[in-house]
């Protein structure tokens, strides 16, 4: 019998989690990328920039973090 929604369910489907995953893989990568290499930064407006860009990484990883636990959660 098929189910009809008047809206989508919430849930995370598999393919998500891969996209995700990928995502969150893309991010890690340059997050430890910039962060690894801020030591060896002499221009000041280059450091202020990876810096930002790590911000960045890490906030979309905390976001996508949160996306997975509030998928799994049902929330």
């Amino acid at each position: 019998m098929k189910e009809n929604y008047s809206k989508a369910p919430d849930i995370l489907t598999c393919k998500d989690l891969d996209y995700l995953k990928d995502m969150f893989g893309w991010n890690h990568t340059y997050y430890k990328e910039a962060i690894n290499n801020l030591d060896y930064i002499e221009d000041k407006s280059v450091f202020d920039m990876i810096n930002e860009c790590a911000k960045l990484f890490k906030e979309n990883m905390d976001l996508i973090i949160k996306i997975v636990k509030d998928g799994q959660n049902g929330k």
